[in-house]
């Protein structure tokens, strides 16, 4: 039978995407294999159509039994000869599994990677039976990769045991870094590799930076209200359940899912999901993994994950039909300590992992036993500084790996107890390498610095991570924030006064940046410090820094907040001042480019916005406007004229000129600005504390009616 037909006959479907018959081929060609497809790219198929034609069983190493499980049914409802080996099946469950495999009525079978922890199962595996060693979500075994898991690391091991059968491994993220890794670790010989492109051409990814967990609640809602179906990421359980919460009153029933649940709760969860029985999930980063819904139509990180390649992969579940959706982060720089959390305590370090073992040893009775919970230990390992909890389960996770421990459940209590293997020995004997586990903790630190620098980078989103993924030469998508933002944005000519403007905002970045080489600046302060500066803010630490005393602070005070902001928007679009992170703060720097248009060598073009009344320049007027027409610098017509109808029936009602309520250039801003808050409306040059709670609020229900 030939792929083709296979396709046809088993799946139903007429014709292979690209490039999956050549992945196939490959595969039947008895090819090592390393496959890097987005999520919805159909990388199931390539190794699932080769198991039926192979003569063997396929052993499919799949990291979650919940996805196993989706997996084999969907198979068997297909009349396909497809099973699993896991810790939720019994005994005889088991048995009956390789029984089929030895007698070779299953073609499929789904593996946990913890199995191969026990060499009784390998032994038990028949070696001549496999034809092909399939390895599902393969950044998994790369200790470089974003989501790495010991148990991932047997299996080239394990692929040895078997008798080095063909491999094939796939993972729909992977730098060429992780890519090279996964097949160091299985050792794959002259493999055949596809990396399809990683653009999803329905997705707009989008980067909302928030300053307050309202406005995320706010910003959260209106995706709601605008997708209706879709996952909501948040870094922990307490996140998942406050969450979850605020938005059931609009979303009716949402679905929670974390590791705090049992087993069966997860399953449910996930099973109410995908029968559509609920049409939002609010989840830890445990949830999704080969989700198969395709109508999802929005995934939002409501707090920033720890690396890019887990945004894209947990964003690339939406629009798996096909049809348009959306990929939103809730960017807030203070978010940052939840993941400096993890890193922490993903990476204990060879001194606490010595201390932890030293102190089991310690606390261990005469079967050299200790059942204390987590905390416990916490406890006893505190001196002077608090430790990590995650850092004392991760060193005892190493440990264990490295059999000076072992596990087991203590009966009658949901607790594990550790035994002490290795007796008579010191944690400073321990076969650790100090500086592997510190390159380690430097990876997954400058895995998060690139979440900062994308949530900060303007540009098109798209390009930026196909960039980060070794893709050179993209297009910009033209459907993410960035596209939008220069779309609405076009350049223009910028006249001799703006360009004194240009110098005047720039200088005031090279003041707070220090120079090494005249076209070489090295960042000291954020842009809100630095705008603030310029505006001459009288703030604590504005002032406590000495800022007050620089010759550009306040140069820009007469120009507005709302223009200064929209002003270093422009400047970051052209490439004149960029946001880079040193020591974990995102602070703003005044690129070579932007130090030439300062001295005046260089004049590229800019987006800049246009002045509004009362600025220095008076370009735009308050002058009386004809019915429909558009002030000079509007960016969204159609939301002036709702804003300014919205005044015309204020103004009317209180029997006041309309300028009273708000005059022509404060609309503007209103329309080109968008503020979907009062915190965002305060930095509008007309609009103070006393408009801002009597008169604002119908403008903010207008621009929110305008966006949905």
């Amino acid at each position: 039978m030939t792929p083709e037909s296979a396709l046809q006959k088993y799946f139903g479907m007429p014709s292979f995407r690209q490039p999956q018959q050549a992945i196939i081929e490959a595969v039947l060609e008895k090819k090592d294999t390393l496959v890097v497809m987005p999520t919805g790219g159909g990388k199931s198929l390539c190794f699932q159509l080769p198991a039926l034609l192979l003569p063997g069983v396929t052993l499919v190493v799949s990291p979650l039994i919940a996805l196993m499980k989706d997996q084999v049914d969907a198979l068997q409802a297909r009349g396909l000869p497809a099973g699993l080996l896991n810790s939720s099946q019994t005994l005889e469950e088991q048995r009956a599994t390789l029984d089929a495999i030895r007698q070779r009525t299953l073609k499929l079978v789904y593996v946990a990677p913890e199995r191969f922890r026990s060499q009784s199962f390998l032994n038990a595996l028949p070696k001549d039976a496999i034809s092909l060693f399939a390895i599902d979500e393969a950044h998994c075994l790369s200790q470089w990769g974003h989501d790495f898991r010991p148990d991932y690391m047997r299996l080239g091991e394990a692929r040895k045991a078997l008798g080095s059968p063909p491999c094939i491994a796939l993972t729909a993220t992977a730098t060429p870094d992780v890519q090279s890794d996964i097949m160091q670790v299985l050792e794959m010989r002259d493999p055949a590799e596809f990396v399809a492109g990683f653009a999803r051409e329905n997705l707009s990814f989008k980067v909302r930076k928030i300053g307050s967990n309202a406005d995320k609640q706010e910003a959260l809602l209106r995706l709601i209200k605008q997708h209706k179906t879709g996952i909501i990421y948040c870094a922990t359980r307490k996140s998942v359940d406050k969450v979850a919460a605020a938005i059931e009153p609009l979303a009716g029933s949402v679905i929670r899912y974390h590791g705090g649940l049992s087993d069966k709760e997860r399953t449910q969860a996930q099973e109410i999901f995908m029968q559509r029985r609920s049409d939002v999930v609010v989840a830890t980063n445990a949830f999704g993994m080969g989700i198969d819904r395709a109508d999802i139509r929005f995934v939002c990180h409501y707090e920033m994950p720890g690396s890019v390649e887990a945004y894209y992969q947990e964003g690339g579940r939406a629009g798996r039909d096909g049809a348009p959706s959306v990929c939103e982060m809730l960017f807030s720089y203070a978010d940052k300590r939840v993941q400096d959390f993890f890193i922490e305590g993903a990476n204990p370090g060879k001194e606490l992992i010595a201390r932890v073992f030293d102190m089991l040893c310690a606390e261990s009775d005469e079967n050299h036993e200790v059942r204390l919970p987590v905390d416990d230990l916490c406890e006893r390992l505190n001196t002077g500084r608090k430790v990590n909890p995650m850092a004392v389960s991760t060193a005892i996770s190493t440990l264990s790996r490295h059999k000076w421990i072992e596990r087991f459940e203590v009966p009658g209590r949901r607790l594990k107890g550790t035994r002490i293997l290795k007796l008579g020995q010191s944690g400073r004997d321990l076969p650790l390498d100090g500086q592997a586990l510190a390159i380690k903790a430097q990876r997954d630190e400058a895995r998060l610095k690139a979440v900062i620098d994308f949530a900060y980078a303007s540009g098109c989103r798209q390009q930026w991570i196909l960039n980060y993924f070794g893709e050179r030469n993209s297009q910009p998508c033209g459907r993410c924030d960035g596209c939008r933002q220069r779309k609405q944005l076009a350049n223009r000519e910028v006249k001799a006064d703006e360009w004194t403007l240009v110098k005047m905002a720039l200088s005031g970045v090279a003041r707070m940046n220090s120079r090494r080489a005249p076209d070489e600046w090295t960042p000291r302060f954020g842009k809100r410090k630095i705008i603030q500066c310029l505006l001459g803010s009288q703030s604590a630490p504005i002032l406590d820094a000495g800022l007050d005393a620089l010759s550009t602070y306040g140069i820009l005070k007469r120009e507005g907040s709302a223009f200064v902001d929209a002003l270093f928007e422009s400047f970051e679009q052209a490439g004149l001042v960029q946001v880079v992170t040193e020591e974990g703060f995102p602070l703003l720097k005044l690129t070579e480019l932007g130090s030439q248009v300062m001295r005046g060598v260089a004049q590229p073009a800019l987006a800049l916005p246009e002045r509004t009344a009362g600025s220095a320049g008076k370009v735009t007027t308050a002058k009386k406007l004809k019915k429909g027409q558009a002030p000079e610098g509007i960016l969204d017509n159609a939301l002036y004229q709702k804003l300014a109808a919205k005044r015309s029936e204020m103004a009317a009602a209180s029997g006041k000129p309309a300028y009273t309520v708000f005059p022509n250039f404060v609309l503007v801003e209103l329309a080109n600005l968008k503020p979907s808050s009062e915190r965002e409306a305060i930095k509008i040059r007309g609009i103070g504390p006393a408009k801002l709670k009597t008169v604002l609020p119908p403008f903010l229900e207008v621009i929110k009616a305008h966006n949905a």
